[in-house]
């Protein structure tokens, strides 16, 4: 019987429909920016290990230069930034650079390098880019430590524009350096700037760098943590956590939505604003955490609850004092590292602590890990460079399986009262197609978590 044009077209639809299921199959699969997509630190591939072995099929190793920053994989590439500091300088003057690798071979595509100078950074910590690169179909987007923001092109590396914040906006670039990656937001792309005097956080338009929106007054260091965009209350918030408060615009035009002020000592903003249900937290070093909660029916929020911890020794504080580590919130239970290692479970409505265990992270200064959703339990990632895979309940921690991934190259650097001399390793890793991706600052390595390898 011959085909109706009405049926032949119902199957077009349908072959259209699993070509599209399939392609965003695919590029769900990718990890294209900080904490992968979305920012929310989940990985939703199966078919990964259930536990770890003893040692990881890598599929491959580069070398590379020194850095902090992520690597993102995106399209079959994985781009990643590091520096060279020239070996006569007596400025620690160098070049940055973004280095495009193929996925599969870890081959290098192309690179792009510019000149800078960390002089304005705090000595121990001016070994190399913080912000992690982020794709957005056929450009990517990269901060130097120093300010200089580049839109590339994800085939060729071929600069389309180019922004330097010191130069332009007039940016104080902060003493552990820019390392806000940019977010991608319809046409447009937010950055943390530290412009002065009013412009904290600017929009540009992706494909040209044209301003399109400005906010926030600055009246101290821009800080160092990622603008996030959360839905709630009915409309889509960008946050921004600052050193003088937690605030939230209207990602579009960069209208206030509501502004929550809160100083942050040192102005040390890391941990990105966690956000669960009508809960979002954010917590820093000194002061501990500070929960909000969200209207449900207009962007707006109120206090929930506040750390009253002065200090960040562990003995004596009940909360969580976040340092590098973005906490996580499942149900009404936060679970996070705090100042000096020690993991952490919080009852979320009241900020009260319910147990503390030392068997996830080293115990010291700075200690931390990346906590990454998977289904029903976390990948880890902590100081020493091991990869683990866990659960965080009510009750407590539990461990499944570890293994080490990478070896620990970093500095912690130094204390107001003494030097921490350990390495560490405190680049988040990427998880991508059945893989995971990190870096030290020797080498760059893909390893596999695909159950089928083992």
């Amino acid at each position: 019987m011959p085909q109706t044009k009405t049926s032949v077209t119902a199957q077009s639809i349908a072959v259209l429909l699993v070509v599209w299921s399939l392609a965003n199959s695919v590029s769900a699969d990718d990890w294209p920016e900080w904490r992968g997509q979305g920012r929310l630190g989940v990985w939703n591939e199966t078919g990964i290990v259930d536990t770890l072995p003893e040692q990881l099929k890598v599929s491959w190793r580069r070398p590379i230069n020194s850095g902090y920053s992520s690597p993102v994989v995106a399209d079959g590439r994985i781009f990643i930034t590091d520096w060279q500091e020239d070996p006569e300088s007596r400025t620690v003057d160098g070049r940055e650079r973004l280095l495009a690798l193929d996925e599969e071979t870890g081959e290098a595509l192309w690179s792009h390098e510019w000149d800078t100078s960390y002089r304005m950074l705090m000595f121990s910590y001016a070994v190399g880019p913080r912000a992690t690169p982020t794709v957005d179909g056929n450009r990517v987007y990269v901060v130097g430590a120093t300010g200089r923001l580049l839109c590339l092109h994800t085939d060729t590396g071929a600069v389309i524009w180019e922004k330097d914040y010191v130069a332009e906006y007039g940016t104080s670039v902060p003493i552990w350096g820019v390392s806000s990656s940019p977010l991608v937001d319809g046409d447009n792309l937010i950055a943390l700037v530290g412009g002065e005097p009013d412009a904290l956080v600017m929009a540009f338009n992706k494909e040209t760098g044209a301003e399109i929106w400005r906010a926030i007054p600055v009246t101290s260091e821009m800080g160092y943590a990622q603008p996030v965009i959360y839905e709630a209350g009915g409309v889509r918030q960008l946050i921004v956590w600052h050193p003088t408060a937690l605030t939230s615009l209207d990602p579009a035009t960069g209208e206030t939505y509501w502004n929550q002020p809160w100083e942050v000592q040192s102005s040390i903003t890391v941990a990105t604003p966690t956000m669960s249900g009508n809960y979002l937290l954010v917590s820093q070093f000194y002061r501990g955490s500070m929960m909000m909660r969200l209207n449900t029916d207009r962007p707006a929020a109120t206090i929930l609850w506040q750390g009253t911890g002065r200090d960040s020794l562990p003995d004596q504080t009940d909360g969580l004092h976040a340092m590098i580590t973005t906490p996580v919130i499942i149900d009404d239970y936060i679970y996070g590292v705090g100042s000096y290692g020690e993991l952490r479970g919080l009852d979320a409505r009241t900020g009260e602590r319910l147990w503390m265990s030392e068997d996830m992270t080293p115990q010291a200064r700075w200690g931390g890990a990346y906590l990454v959703e998977h289904g029903e339990r976390y990948f880890v990632h902590n100081d020493d460079g091991d990869l683990i895979i866990a659960q965080f309940t009510p009750t407590g921690y539990v461990e499944h399986s570890r293994t080490n991934l990478i070896q620990p190259t970093s500095s912690a650097g130094f204390g107001p009262r003494r030097r921490f001399d350990r390495v560490v390793s405190w680049s988040h890793p990427a998880y991508a197609n059945k893989h995971v991706v990190q870096r030290n600052d020797r080498e760059i390595i893909r390893a596999s978590l695909d159950a089928s390898d083992y």
